[in-house]
Parts: structure tokens; C-alpha cells; sequence
């Protein structure tokens, strides 16, 4: 039986690190860290996401800005608020929530945020600094930053491993894939083209699920003792839930358990690590902004 990867006693105790970190600073007469959330439109699940992320930044002390604009509003509209936050020195990350109206490009809004308050870490900027292993501050994408930890915190080696990416999003699979290179891990990136998948992966020592296909990982694609970090969310029917449905990850978790050495749950995985990854990369900013 594998060992359960418990990503919201883990988020938990990052977020305590951070509440502790900012009360001290702010002892010692230091700006408090400030987060803008900026929201577009009036989709729940978004506006939900925000609630989320507002209500961690008030338990570990780090100030909100709430940014929220209609659903019609003009792409350059929208860029001069973007422009405003990131000149505004007591804003220290800045997060665009997605997905935007179909009317806004969702990259260009992104690049638009410099990069020292892209806080998701997905600028191209960013992105290129973790490719090229710079030696000058950058910001990691929350959620393979997020798992990374994971990893750390259960003490479960990277280097030299043979670890496989499942999915090449900008979001998680290509970050992740250059987290684990810098760690030197040996990596394979498999995607919807990939040949002979099962093989591939049944090769690894780690496993990092974000293809967004539910179950799709059996524990017969598992080596005996992988870890296994799931980061997909899907909703599957299930007549014995209330809501009609509920939430599973991208491998047959009930299946892969049995098999993996260590593995993530979905819900209550990767899924908390990536708010607490958002709060520290906030930490992060403010931090160097005082140098």
C-alpha cells in the first residue's frame, strides 16, 4: 500500500512558514506583502477560485487588492489596470484569473504583468529563466512548484531518476518537466501523440500526471514503488453523490495505491499545495522588492 501524499497538511503547514515569515517582517516595520486578484466577468467557479485565494492571503496576513471588471470590458481597458498594478509599489503579485472572456487574449494579458509580480509564474520571462537554470530572480509556476514540494517535503529522490511528464501544458507539464532537469532527473515528456504510452511509463521512478483525461493511468502502466503526483481534477458521474458527480485525478487512484510507492489523492493533493505555492511566490516578491 502506498504511502499517502497529504498535500493539505503539507499546504497547511507552507502557509504557517508564510504567516509567521510576514508577521515578523511586519514587526520589523516592513511593507506587508500585497496580492491583486483581478477578475473578469462573473463566471462562479472563477469568482469561487478568488474567494479561495483571498481568504488563504487573510490567514497568513498577506493584503488582497480585488480587481473586478465586466465580463465586456475593452483588451485595453484591461491593460491599463494591468498597467496600474505594476507600478503601484505596495502590489507585489499580480494574478489574472482564468479563463477571461473569449474577446481577451489570455497571453497577452499575461505578458502584460512584469515579470518580477508574475506570481504564477507564467510569463515568458519566467518561463525562459527556469529553461536556461538562471542565476537571476525568477517565478515558478505554482502548481509544479507545488509538487516539487511535494516531493521534498515526503523525502522521495529526484536525482538521477527516471521520471515521466504526462502532459506539455505552459501551466504544469513544461515547468515541471525543466523543475525535474534542473533536479537532475532523467525526463520523458509524453503528450496525445506519444507511441507506446504504457511502456513509457511504466519505466519511471516518478510519475507527474497533467494530462486532464480522468483515470486514465492504470496501476498496471505503474512500476512497483513509483511515485505517482496526480495533478488532474475531473468530474466523473456518480449517482451517490448529491451534486451527481464527483472529483477524480487523471490515475485510477483506488487501482495505482496498491501499486505506487507514494501517491497524491484528488482531491486533497496537488490542489492545495498550488494556493500556498501563490502565497509564497507573493512572500517571494515582496522580499526582493525590499532589496
Amino acid at each position: 500500500m502506498a504511502t499517502i501524499i497529504d498535500g493539505k497538511a503539507v499546504g497547511d503547514a507552507i502557509l504557517e512558514e508564510i504567516r509567521a515569515q510576514v508577521a515578523t517582517s511586519s514587526a520589523a516595520g516592513q511593507v506587508v506583502p500585497g496580492l491583486a486578484v483581478v477578475l473578469v466577468g462573473d463566471r462562479k467557479d472563477s469568482a469561487t477560485y478568488v474567494r479561495m485565494k483571498k481568504k488563504a492571503c487573510e490567514k497568513v496576513g498577506i493584503r488582497t487588492v480585488s480587481v473586478t471588471l465586466p465580463a465586456d470590458i475593452s483588451f485595453d481597458e484591461l491593460l491599463k489596470h494591468i498597467d496600474t498594478l505594476n507600478t503601484d509599489a505596495t502590489v507585489h503579485g499580480i494574478l489574472v484569473q482564468l479563463p477571461l472572456p473569449a474577446h481577451l487574449n489570455e497571453e497577452l494579458v499575461l505578458n502584460r504583468i512584469v515579470p518580477e509580480k508574475d506570481v504564477d509564474g507564467l510569463h515568458p520571462m519566467n518561463l525562459a529563466s527556469l529553461a536556461i537554470k538562471s542565476k537571476l530572480p525568477y517565478m515558478v509556476a505554482c502548481t509544479p512548484a507545488g509538487c516539487l514540494e511535494l516531493l521534498d517535503r515526503y523525502k522521495i529522490p529526484i536525482e538521477g531518476k527516471r521520471a515521466v511528464v504526462l502532459g506539455r501544458s505552459r501551466i504544469v507539464g513544461i515547468p515541471m518537466s525543466l523543475l525535474l532537469l534542473e533536479r537532475n532527473a532523467t525526463v520523458t515528456v509524453c503528450h496525445s501523440k506519444s507511441q507506446n504510452l504504457e511502456a513509457v511509463v511504466r519505466e519511471a521512478d516518478i510519475v507527474i500526471a497533467c494530462c486532464g483525461q480522468a483515470q486514465m493511468v492504470k496501476a498496471s502502466w505503474l512500476k512497483h514503488g513509483a511515485a505517482v503526483i496526480d495533478v488532474g481534477i475531473n468530474a466523473i458521474d456518480d449517482a451517490t453523490k448529491k451534486a451527481g458527480y464527483r472529483l477524480v485525478g487523471d490515475v485510477d487512484f483506488e487501482q495505482a495505491k496498491e501499486v505506487a510507492g507514494a501517491i497524491t489523492p484528488v482531491p486533497g493533493g496537488v490542489g492545495p499545495m498550488t494556493i500556498a505555492m501563490l502565497l509564497t511566490n507573493t512572500l517571494l516578491a515582496q522580499q526582493r522588492s525590499l532589496k
